[in-house]
């Protein structure tokens, strides 16, 4: 049965896609996903694991239970040394070409390479609560999970060859010495410089004798059984064979694997032409840009996860990548000002009781998916107005009554102050300055200040001053900004006013007419 455009127009797209899998497949339901930990941890990355997440709970939502299962691959090949590793490039030169798990990790903090960064995603999973069952590939390889596929695989390497190349829209000639397994060189540890010079559905043989862009073979030939384990199947057959371990209901991909001759197409080829199996239900997800690029990890380019959330608190970030639909490239503009109506969105959603429209609707839907309360109470711009005054984070959470939202929030402006981000409204501190006109008006309006004024009141009030000394307001604000914090312009007047308070106030002013 088709959904009604209406009805797919008025639901967050997790709550379409657990519906899918609902009406699709049957219980026991199993999410699975998985990623390679070549480096740091983009955002490509945590889509991985957080749009299953959400899946899980939108099922879990409609009364389905359900698995969620994810790989840390760490049997692929090391191909390039990420740029914030460059001063260790040298040393990581040697390890090019080997699976990660095999590269010393130049930090000395894990076991491996494909463990370090594995380690990080784990951190970021916690950060945002994302509970999984979390594998690692050379530890399923080890233990024999996908001998059968390999021997399967092996003693059908001609069907499946055609079924690869097929669905891939490659011709077949140009798979020539293609095998469905890559052998770990036993010499040099290589896996990306191997190739299966004759085999059995058990054993096979080797030389390591391949040329890459960024390493090449030590020449060694060898012999090994599949039982040895110490190899790992070609990803456009890999993939489906964990989805068969698992069981899997669902898996998703980004847009780059769900393409016309991408690895989902072969995926679902492999299914159905070789397994004889009902592929999983898939979903793709789009892009997530940082100011219009992707994120590199060999050439640094964008923003690493790991920084985006020393500048916005993690369930801020669920928010960002749950809310859109979930196909849209999504580009986040990590700058001051965008990141500023992100905490006032964040700020309205959480004190939405009712959404006033559709859009408010789904945006309500990622809120919650997101968090299940916000950890601060006072304003975000009350905040940061408050510290720009006093620069004690301890007052301004006596100020504004709210101690550990402020605490909460205080390493996120510390980081956008060290990095340059704050708005330029924002940007400034109290402190004395001589202006040279509008000096009666500003008089007067020192004057008329009273205690516990609200910010309109004080905001009309220079508003009244003005018109009385034949000031135009614009001018007035300039003057005024630049009494209390040296340049003309800054956040609302009223605002300001209200944080600096009354009697310090009026001591700039006093400064500034004499």
């Amino acid at each position: 049965m088709t959904a009604r455009k209406e009805d797919v127009k008025d639901k967050h797209w997790s709550d379409l896609i657990a519906e899918e899998v609902i009406n699709r497949k049957k219980a026991p339901f199993v999410i699975s996903g998985g990623m390679t930990t070549s480096g740091p941890a983009h955002f490509g990355t945590v889509c991985e694991f957080l749009y299953p997440y959400v899946i899980k709970e939108a099922m879990k939502a409609s009364g389905a239970e359900a698995e969620y299962v994810f790989v840390g691959d760490i049997l692929d090949a090391f191909d390039s040394v990420p740029f914030e590793l460059k001063e260790y490039g040298d040393r990581l030169k040697s390890e090019l070409g080997k699976p990660l798990v095999h590269v010393i990790d130049p930090l000395g903090c894990h076991k491996s390479y494909g463990e370090h960064y594995l380690g990080q995603a784990e951190e970021i999973m916690k950060a945002l609560k994302i509970e999984v069952r979390l594998l690692k590939a050379n530890e399923m390889y080890e233990k024999g999970e996908f001998d059968r596929f390999a021997r399967m695989y092996l003693s059908r390497e001609d069907k499946v060859k055609e079924v690869v190349a097929s669905s891939s829209r490659k011709p077949i000639e140009s798979m020539k010495g293609w095998s469905p397994i890559m052998p770990i060189c036993e010499k040099c540890g290589k896996i990306a410089t191997t190739r299966v010079t004759s085999h059995s559905a058990d054993e096979y043989e080797y030389a390591c004798d391949r040329k890459t862009a960024y390493t090449e073979g030590c020449g060694y030939v060898g012999r090994n059984r599949i039982e040895d384990h110490k190899y790992k199947l070609q990803w456009r057959l890999h993939w489906p064979s964990w989805q068969v371990i698992f069981g899997t209901s669902i898996e998703g991909g980004g847009v780059d694997h769900m393409t016309k001759g991408g690895s989902w197409d072969t995926a679902y080829a492999i299914h159905t032409k070789i397994l004889q199996n009902d592929p999983p239900v898939p979903f793709k997800f789009g892009f997530v840009l940082i100011h219009g690029h992707k994120y590199s990890k060999s050439k640094g380019i964008g923003m690493s996860v790991a920084e985006v959330l020393r500048l916005i608190p993690p369930e801020m970030l669920k928010y960002v990548l749950i809310e859109p639909n979930i196909q849209q490239n999504k580009d986040i503009e990590a700058d001051g000002e965008s990141l500023l109506l992100l905490y006032s969105e964040f700020e309205r959603l959480s004190m939405m009781k009712v959404p006033e429209s559709r859009a408010d609707e789904k945006k309500l839907k990622a809120y919650s998916l997101s968090t299940s309360k916000r950890l601060w109470e006072a304003r975000f711009v009350d905040v940061l107005l408050n510290f720009q005054i006093y620069r004690d984070w301890e007052k301004v959470g006596t100020i504004l009554k709210d101690p550990d939202g402020v605490r909460y929030l205080s390493g996120y402006i510390n980081e956008w102050i060290k990095r340059g981000h704050m708005p330029e409204k924002y940007d400034f501190s109290v402190s004395k300055s001589k202006v040279s006109n509008n000096k009666e008006a500003l008089t007067a309006l020192s004057e008329r200040l009273a205690e516990n004024m609200s910010e309109v009141d004080v905001h009309n009030l220079i508003y009244s001053v003005a018109r009385e000394k034949g000031v135009e307001p614009k001018d007035f604000f300039a003057t005024l900004y630049m009494a209390l914090i040296g340049k003309e312009s800054g956040p609302r007047l009223g605002k300001l006013i209200c944080a600096i308070g009354t009697e310090r106030t009026r001591e700039l002013i006093d400064y500034a007419v004499s």
